[in-house]
């Protein structure tokens, strides 16, 4: 019933979906030259053989599955893998690591005509779903057509759960899609068996089995020339209101440490300019990266205001903040500095990562403060103690290093599925043009 009745609102609110995407559109938050890609119509042909679909909602669900990819591209060198995400910055990050034999398109929005029309092109032989992707027409159309469909590295947060509880009818139905569930934690394995999920097994974060960020080895040491010894500390993803932060405790710290280096990466590159705006208003010395402006002995800020060199700037600093734990975002992943060898300090907003956060905050791998106002003494303790610097820092390696097992097993219990052989037919040849040519001239609201 509740299947049918979301079927219909989604059919019935088109025009709704069609203000929304075009709002998303002309926010610059949708790939204008992809966009058919989220109504359902490919850009690329299906490859003959079999394929395995994955998808990841965005940046952080996408980088974790790279190295399970990058496995099964060398596990079945004959199969083709299709990743598909939501948002235009994971399309360029995994445009740019994606192994060869892999395709990303983005996942349609998910109403029945564009989840139906993006199947029948795609056939998946297997669809493997990141995390937290509850899209109803979506799974619905997979059970239909008897795609085998696991859920890997599921996670749902208490207030999920409770949302879903209401309607675990509906939820158990959607549950039975899925041939087996992995999940994060044991919180997780409990509240996917009360919305009827079976089996569900946990084995830990995949995230933990991702390849460390890409490093660009010569820039690293030519930053490091610009920087010399001077002190340094990085705010890492930082939200609208850390950068406050992050300038308050430079300015706090800069009385004992004259020479003290503060670098901000901005979560996301096009507040460059903002933050550019508010560093100047407060008429301290900065040099942005985004227009190529060096590292200097004045300079008191380096704003990194690029995609995709957090690895870079994780290698260059010794110790990192975690954006987003410092206000109410959730915090963002602490085993990619932990694998490059930096202290971990993070705010009390580490919901996305609960209990990520804990095993670090257990096993003294990072230190987790309880508000804003402790940065300059958590800051100023580290820079002091080299030595807790490191033990900081080593503990957070061995944690990353202890857990990165994790992919193992999760194709261990996929293995019956990923080994069956392929039950597609009348797939489309790689060089077909068809879809491309079709949605080149599609109307804005084409198929709504």
């Amino acid at each position: 019933m509740f299947s049918f009745a979301y079927r219909t609102l989604t059919g019935l609110g088109a025009p709704l979906i069609a203000l929304y995407l075009l709002k998303r559109r002309v926010g610059g938050r949708e790939d204008e030259a992809r966009f058919p890609e989220r109504l359902g119509y490919a850009s690329r042909g299906r490859p003959l053989g079999r394929l395995i679909w994955c998808h990841a909602a965005s940046v952080g669900e996408a980088a974790s599955i790279l190295a399970l990819i990058e496995k099964l591209r060398t596990l079945y060198p004959a199969t083709h893998i299709l990743v598909t995400t939501g948002t235009v910055t994971s399309a360029r990050m995994l445009g740019e690591r994606l192994p060869k034999g892999a395709i990303h398109q983005y996942v349609p929005v998910d109403r029945a005509p564009y989840v139906e029309r993006f199947l029948s092109h795609w056939k998946p032989d297997l669809a493997i779903l990141i995390e937290s992707e509850l899209w109803p027409n979506m799974l619905n159309s997979l059970r239909g057509r008897l795609i085998p469909t696991a859920l890997v590295n599921g996670r749902m947060s208490d207030k999920s759960f409770r949302r879903w509880y209401r309607f675990r009818g509906w939820a158990k139905e959607l549950m039975s899609t899925f041939v087996v569930c992995l999940v994060q934690t044991e919180d997780d394995r409990g509240r996917f068996v009360a919305l009827g999920a079976r089996p569900v097994r946990c084995f830990g974060n995949l995230k933990y089995a991702a390849n460390p960020l890409p490093i660009d080895e010569q820039e690293l040491a030519r930053l490091r020339d610009e920087v010399g010894n001077r002190p340094l500390w990085l705010m890492a993803s930082s939200h609208r209101g850390e950068e406050d932060m992050a300038l308050a405790a430079h300015r706090a710290l800069r009385k004992k440490y004259p020479e003290l280096l503060t670098v901000i990466v901005p979560r996301h590159a096009v507040r460059g300019s903002e933050i550019a705006e508010m560093v100047e208003e407060r008429g301290i010395a900065f040099a942005r990266r985004s227009i190529k402006e060096a590292i200097t002995p004045q300079t008191e800020i380096y704003l990194a205001d690029t995609m995709g060199e957090l690895g870079l700037f994780y290698r260059l600093s010794s110790m990192a903040a975690i954006g987003g734990s410092f206000v109410a975002v959730g915090g963002h992943n602490p085993i990619e500095p932990a694998q490059l060898d930096c202290a971990i300090i993070f705010g009390p907003h580490m919901r996305n990562f609960s209990a990520i956060a804990r095993e670090f905050t257990r096993r003294q791998a990072a230190l987790q403060l309880q508000n804003a106002n402790e940065l300059v003494f958590a800051i100023e303790r580290l820079l002091e103690a080299p030595h807790e610097r490191l033990l900081y820092a080593t503990a957070a390696r061995a944690l990353a290093d202890e857990k990165r097992n994790v992919l193992d097993r999760v194709l261990e219990a996929l293995a019956s599925w990923l080994e069956r052989k392929p039950q597609t037919k009348n797939q489309i040849p790689e060089d077909s043009h068809t879809s491309r040519k079709r949605s080149l001239s599609l109307p804005l609201t084409e198929g709504m």
